[in-house]
């Protein structure tokens, strides 16, 4: 069992290495249920048997709004964690959480945004917690193997309007085979989940990436933008290009690779990484975000992440005081490249003292963009005094 860090009039925040999936629900609701507990958000890895935690869930916070995710990563109030379950019990008093189910991906449409944006814009006004104008926040969860993150993502931008909005894919422990979203007492796959958080607290929605830019640009010649591959990069097979590009053999291509020497897409003065997912038997190369024909990469290596992220989580905190919580949503490829330089545990320890719970992604969502390989989340500060 792993005991909560923090424990606040506002949040309180959990986690649980129990494997069985009604003892990790339980540990869980021992740890986060008081008289106020409005909704529960979780993040949880794929080992566990998800139909009887679902169940788990909804007996154990009967309550409370739950929602949540699979993740390739848990972190947890100390830090990074595998094989386990973390969460973050809401006090209704402070918070106004709605939380809605995109179930056709593939069909999802500027009404249908518009139609979920305004029945949660109207849960969240019902408690009169705070104004929704500059006190309310978008989260999005995604199956991360759908390939139809862009798509939803920039519908429910147009609706969303000015309200801040974040996000995370599912992951399932690095398989690549099966990603959940959790909605009313189920995990659904191809499907999103859309929290609308209203709150009386100051917060600060932002995001980062540590990569910059090097001297290789890569065009892309051929691709088949819905399966996210490309076939080519400057008229050749598309693994031998970038192969030689970051400087290995095709024989050396790995995860490994992939995570040191993304790709990146520049917009305006922004680099946007696209990382790679994997190499097929023909030389293409698979990708967790969109790619088109016609686009110029750039390769990229890793500046200092610690730092970056350090600087970025300061910032946040200067805007809206100490940290009650930090949501975050943390690219896998990041915690791959800790563990690779061997900063893990220094990583795993900032974490822990910037009050951050949240889970290793398979992309993220930044006010209407998926990008990869980034550090984006929400620092929510702390109440002037508890009620």
């Amino acid at each position: 069992m792993i005991k909560p860090a923090t424990t606040t009039a506002a949040v309180r925040v959990a986690s649980s290495d129990a494997k069985d999936a009604v003892m990790a629900a339980t540990d869980l609701a021992s740890q986060l249920n008081h008289s106020e507990l409005g909704s529960v958000l979780f993040f949880c890895s794929a080992e566990y048997d998800l139909a009887r935690l679902g169940i788990a869930l909804e007996h154990v916070f009967p309550d409370a709004e739950v929602c949540g995710c699979t993740s390739a990563g848990e972190i947890t109030p100390r830090g990074y964690g595998r094989g386990c379950i973390t969460a973050i019990g809401f006090d209704r008093r402070y918070f106004s959480v709605a939380c809605g189910l995109i179930s056709e991906l593939e069909n999802f449409r500027l009404q249908d945004a518009q139609t979920l944006v305004e029945r949660l814009l109207s849960r969240c006004r019902d408690p009169q917690i705070a104004p929704i104008k500059g006190n309310t926040f978008a989260l999005t969860l995604l199956d991360g193997l759908s390939s139809r993150e862009e798509l939803v993502l920039a519908t429910l931008n147009s609706v969303l309007g000015t309200i801040p909005h974040f996000g995370g894919s599912a992951g399932d422990d690095e398989r690549l085979a099966n990603t959940h979203v959790f909605y009313k007492g189920q995990f659904h796959d191809r499907a999103a989940t859309l929290l609308l958080i209203n709150t009386s607290l100051d917060f600060r929605v932002f995001s980062t990436h540590h990569m910059v830019e090097l001297n290789e640009k890569l065009v892309v010649t051929a691709a088949d933008s819905d399966s996210r591959t490309v076939f080519e990069l400057n008229a050749e097979p598309a693994a031998d290009a970038y192969a030689r590009a970051v400087g290995v053999t095709f024989d050396e291509l790995d995860r490994k690779i992939f995570a040191l020497r993304p790709l990146a897409v520049r917009i305006g003065d922004n680099y946007f990484l696209r990382s790679i997912q994997r190499v097929n038997a023909d030389k293409s190369l698979t990708f967790y975000c969109a790619v088109e024909t016609g686009i110029v990469m750039t390769s990229m290596q890793p500046g200092p992440m610690l730092d970056n992220l350090r600087e970025h989580l300061r910032e946040a905190e200067a805007a809206v005081g100490p940290p009650l919580v930090t949501i975050g949503c943390d690219c896998f490829l990041r915690r791959l490249e800790a563990e690779l330089t061997g900063v893990a545990e220094e990583t795993s320890n900032l974490l822990r003292e910037h009050k951050v719970i949240g889970f290793n992604t398979y992309g993220e969502q930044f006010e209407g963009m998926h990008i990869n390989q980034t550090f984006t989340g929400v620092v929510i500060g702390q109440p002037d005094a508890p009620l």
